[in-house]
């Protein structure tokens, strides 16, 4: 905004320095100024009239205030005065007791404390009772906005402006109301020196004093000051409050000692592993606190170097468990020790950890696998039985009948269904590598050995389920070492003495006949009686070619998903000669020949001519196979049918079949059961 011609030039002189003597002589030169600036009049005393003063007097006239009589009309109430407020609080809450202090020095004067925001609305007043009563008939109340353009030059709007200490006397003020009033005005910033408010004393002009706007100031400060605190306060708060979730979201015990041995911190997690949660820990010596059976685990730490997955068996309550040690030290900003952080890792739940990460887990259950043929069904009624007991199971079955599958279902029915499952075929690996794969080994236990050592799959299955395939593979002195496994629930590393406890099911299966194996000396009988605890003879498929068509529509409906193919018939003439086969290799043979023949189909059907010669053209010597591929076919109409009657949903027989829908239409279909 331009300011008159002939307007005095700005001085340097700052408002807050005048020092006023006859208030009276002081407010009667104001006022003859003021009539002169309201006249049109451009050349006043600039000893009267300070240059923060003209200029809001300027800026005043061009917001077309009326200098007679200000009239505050923009007052929020209600929900609008809240919500000001409620934007304002931490400022309310931190200037309030500096504004009741400063009261108290001017109580009973008449002299009113004002807190206001950077907008110009007024927050908070504290003052005699009195004057505030006469004050809101100005409206100079909560709520009320009291910038320049609304109440003229007055503390609140022109400090504004301006943004530093300023004192407002008399006739100072723009509109002609307010000329009893002095008002001394303060600014306030935040920690980031960003203006948010003020705080101004006011009251009649002959009742203030030249020391009233030093209070003013004091007091604002001390709110700035109070206001860093706070920031301070919340940062610490804020930056403790992420270092206790990042140190209690270590699945790790984590413990913090000085140079005395004394803990300063322990996570959650280390006080549940060697603790009760109401044992306090904090500020006791690391040797009290776990006890004089620790003697390796403190040699440890107090090695001045740092250590990494280093093994520790601590004992807590009597109990020995085995953990991995990392220790660091702290250091102080010069370099000197203060103390150590100790990570430890329990074994157990590192090797769960592990054997998740490769995959060490069983992804099959019993609804998966795809049969209704009476005796598999019994076979799986039997395996659901046994997942129930923590016994041994031993799986007896031609190759490609699906043990691995029920070994998994096992598993996964079982209380064990959380823990590792460990699959081995002991018949894949070499005869000198077994024992290790098995048991694991020690550092420099042969050449060529793992620095550290490494686990074996006993270990790694630990709390879970380990699966023994071909069990009958395994050399002798093995079979001793798997008899001490069972007997002892416990394993010693190949090159090692520490016996480490298993808890481990085991699962073992076998396409020989052990009894036959026992009777040459190629298997141990005590180990064929402790592994043998239940048995499950595996149906092969030649014994259930009742559900060669569901395992004809399982496998296309299996493989579409991956091949990404819409094949949904099958010729008949491919069931049929698949019923005339005898299929040694069992379901895998026939999964492996069915996902051959839609790898080769270029259209939606799987037909004769894309069956592999040797089954093509295979004669079986009983003539009775068409009549047993017409019983199939009626088995699977009755199913059907019963379903519907039992109101199943399509969806339903979709997923009791483990078929496709399109398949389950092509066969409502072909049975006329639409």
């Amino acid at each position: 905004m331009e300011k008159p011609k002939n307007s005095p030039k700005k001085r340097n002189l700052p408002v807050a320095d005048q020092r006023i003597v006859n208030y009276d002589e002081e407010h009667q030169r104001t006022r003859k100024e003021w009539e002169k600036f309201i006249s049109g009049g451009t050349e006043l005393d600039e000893a009267v009239i300070p240059n923060e003063i003209l200029e809001s007097w300027i800026r005043c006239k061009n917001y077309g205030v009326n200098p007679k009589k200000a009239v505050i009309n923009n007052v929020l109430t209600g929900n609008r005065l809240q919500d000001l407020q409620n934007r304002n609080k931490d400022l309310i809450k931190i200037s309030w007791p500096f504004m009741r202090h400063l009261y108290k020095f001017v109580e009973g004067s008449g002299i009113i404390v004002v807190l206001f925001n950077h907008e110009g609305y007024l927050l908070e007043i504290i003052g005699d009772e009195h004057v505030i009563t006469h004050a809101r008939t100005g409206n100079f109340v909560p709520g009320a906005y009291w910038g320049e353009e609304s109440a003229g030059t007055n503390g609140v709007g022109t400090l504004l402006k301006v943004q530093r200490p300023i004192q407002i006397f008399g006739c100072q003020h723009y509109c002609r109301n307010f000329h009893r009033e002095t008002g001394s005005s303060a600014p306030i910033f935040n920690p980031e020196g960003e203006f948010i408010g003020g705080l101004v004393m006011t009251g009649l002009y002959y009742k203030v004093n030249p020391h009233t706007l030093g209070m003013t100031v004091a007091a604002a400060m001390a709110i700035e000051n109070e206001l860093r605190i706070n920031k301070a306060l919340i940062e610490a708060h804020v930056a403790n409050s992420y270092q206790k979730t990042v140190i209690s979201s270590i699945p790790e015990a984590l413990i913090a000692i000085d140079n005395d041995g004394l803990i300063s911190l322990m996570n959650d997690n280390a006080k549940n592993m060697f603790f009760s949660q109401n044992k306090w820990v904090e500020h006791k010596n690391i040797h009290e606190v776990f006890g004089d059976k620790n003697g390796e685990f403190f040699r440890m730490i107090e090695k001045n170097q740092s250590l990494i997955d280093v093994e520790v068996r601590i004992f807590s309550d009597d109990v020995a468990k085995d953990y991995t040690l990392t220790s660091n030290p702290i250091l102080s900003n010069n370099g000197e020790l203060m103390g150590k952080i100790i990570i430890l890792n329990e074994i157990k739940r590192a090797k769960m950890l592990v054997t998740k990460m490769i995959g060490a887990k069983a992804n099959l259950r019993f609804e998966d696998i795809c049969g209704m043929n009476q005796g598999f069904l019994e076979t799986i009624r039997q395996a659901r039985m046994v997942s129930q007991s923590n016994s041994n199971v031993l799986l007896l079955g031609e190759s490609g009948t699906g043990k691995d599958i029920f070994a998994q279902a096992i598993h996964n029915a079982s209380k064990r269904r959380n823990g590792p499952y460990v699959a081995i075929n002991c018949g894949a690996i070499p005869r000198d590598l077994i024992s290790s794969e098995l048991f694991g080994y020690t550092e420099g236990s042969f050449t060529g050995s793992k620095r550290g050592g490494n686990q074996g799959k006993f270990e790694l299955a630990d709390g879970g389920t380990i699966f023994l395939d071909e069990i009958a593979e395994t050399p002798l002195e093995l079979q001793a070492a798997l008899l001490r496994v069972i007997e002892d629930k416990s394993i010693v590393r190949i090159g090692g003495s520490s016996v480490r406890p298993v808890d481990v099911r085991i699962i073992v299966a076998t396409n020989r006949h052990l009894k036959e194996e026992v009777r040459k000396g190629n298997f141990r009988e005590d180990l064929y009686y402790r592994a043998n605890v239940f048995s499950i003879n595996m149906v092969p498929l030649r014994e259930r070619l009742d559900d060669i068509p569901l395992l004809i529509d399982y496998f296309i409906n299996k493989h579409s998903k991956i091949m990404e193919k819409g094949i949904d018939r099958v010729d008949e003439k491919v069931t049929n000669i698949f019923m005339n086969y005898p299929w040694p290799g069992n379901v895998r043979e026939l999964q492996n020949v069915i996902e051959r023949m839609m790898n080769y189909s270029q259209t939606n059907e799987l037909t004769a001519d894309l069956i592999p010669e040797e089954i093509f053209h295979f004669q079986k010597q009983t003539p009775l196979i068409s009549e047993e591929f017409e019983a199939t076919k009626d088995i699977e109409r009755q199913m059907i049918v019963k379903m519907l009657q039992l109101n199943m949903s399509k969806s339903e027989i979709i997923k009791k079949l483990k078929i496709s829908r399109s398949t389950l239409y092509r066969k409502l279909e072909r049975y006329n059961l639409e």
